[in-house]
């Protein structure tokens, strides 16, 4: 296993976006190495996972005014959050993964996926 890891987003404050220096099969993680998935139905590049899903899928989040690195934007939730956002896909972790590196939603209900550079 890898545990260095090296900084891909310098965020002021709020999430700390980090990704391995030579991910397993390319994965991005986020805070604590926790795996990163996106939402087949997410459309436009907005989020629509809300409310007793987003207890399921928590969203990435962040705040206005976080360097981003090319690839990396923020994106507005109805709730006034921003979410963090790979290649205009918003991203998400699984409250079903335990430890780092977990990756349980993969596949999951086939609309999770694992984000992957």
């Amino acid at each position: 296993m890898i545990t260095a890891f090296t900084r891909i987003a310098g965020l002021a404050l709020g999430a700390t976006l980090l990704a391995s220096a030579a991910p397993a099969a390319g994965m991005l993680t986020g805070t604590g190495g926790k795996t990163l998935y996106v939402f087949d139905k997410d459309t436009g590049g907005m989020p629509s996972c809300y409310d007793a899903c987003a207890a399921n899928w928590p969203p990435f989040v962040g705040k206005s005014g976080d360097a981003m690195k090319t690839g990396w934007t923020l994106v507005p939730r109805k709730d006034g959050a921003m979410q963090w956002a790979y290649d205009g896909k918003p991203l998400y972790y699984f409250a079903g993964d335990r430890k780092a590196g977990d990756a349980t939603g993969d596949g999951r209900n086939g609309v999770w996926h694992v984000i992957k550079q």
